[in-house]
């Protein structure tokens, strides 16, 4: 009988994240697979002992990337790959993937690092980034989550006390798409195949999640929406992605981002399609 992992961050308390364990769990026990479920730090990286009892694969729901990355070392299959997680997790990062294979997405600028003891405000710096990314825009930090550390900025008042408290972080300009306002989809990938897109919307933010109040329905993609996911998901390597799209100019799609651990219990009730048994097949084709 193969055994499995899944790993999720223990400190993070809310339901939604052990649920998602839960839903991995049992799809791995419909395929008769032994399933344990673990928090992050119930696995200890000791670097001067091997772990004994090896599971046959990880599910790794988290972002400790140096937990994966030890699992990984230890010649334990992990899923995604950490070097996935990891450039997923980094949006900035992410971005250089997604421009390199040549991805259709807003316009984006990387911020440059900047130490939180100095500035560059009198450079002239941020007054090409408003010229060449004109307000409205949108400023992204690097590692964030359900649509947050997302800003919407519609001044240079705002523009310039945003780049001020970022300091320090990493972050991104980016193009407001403004057809693609409070509305995108969301579509799931599984190793090459789409397994399930719901459509998000809202009548109160910017941003579609449906964490910050957006709703979901069923959607038919269309050719060129299937194409740009399954592109998206194979430039930054991801075997399990959920992908981001925007709306451009005459409805043609964006890639707003990639999640290289994205929840599937919303697509789930909006669809009726469970990803978790898609997933624990695609892994069983890849150890078998």
């Amino acid at each position: 009988m193969y055994t499995c992992w899944i790993i999720y961050n223990g400190s993070l308390t809310h339901d939604k994240f052990r649920d998602q364990a839960i839903l991995i769990k049992e799809a791995a026990e419909r395929q008769s697979i032994q399933a344990v479920i673990k928090k992050n730090y119930e696995v200890m990286m000791d670097l001067e002992s091997t772990i004994e009892i090896r599971p046959n694969f990880v599910v790794f729901l988290d972002k400790d990337i140096l937990l994966a990355k030890y699992i990984k070392n230890a010649g334990i299959p992990v899923f995604n790959d950490p070097d996935v997680i990891e450039t997923c997790d980094n949006k900035a990062k992410q971005y250089l993937e997604l421009a390199h294979a040549g991805i259709p997405m807003p316009k984006t600028i990387i911020a440059p690092k900047i130490y939180p003891s100095f500035t560059i405000v009198h450079s002239g710096y941020y007054e090409k980034i408003l010229k060449q990314i004109q307000l409205p825009m949108i400023i992204k930090e690097g590692h964030g989550s359900f649509g947050m550390k997302v800003y919407l900025i519609e001044n240079e008042e705002e523009f310039y006390a945003k780049v001020q408290e970022l300091q320090g972080v990493d972050y991104v300009f980016q193009e407001f798409i403004s057809t693609s306002r409070g509305r995108d989809i969301r579509v799931n990938i599984v190793g090459d195949e789409i397994v399930a897109a719901m459509y998000r919307f809202s009548e109160t933010d910017f941003r579609a999640n449906i964490t910050n109040g957006g709703v979901a329905e069923n959607i038919e993609l269309n050719d060129a929406q299937k194409e740009l996911s399954l592109r998206a998901a194979k430039a930054v390597g991801a075997e399990f992605a959920g992908v981001d799209l925007l709306f451009g100019e005459n409805e043609q799609p964006l890639v707003c981002e990639v999640n290289a651990a994205a929840h599937i219990r919303n697509i789930y009730n909006v669809t009726g399609i469970n990803v978790a048994d898609a997933m624990i097949t695609y892994i069983l084709g890849k150890i078998k």
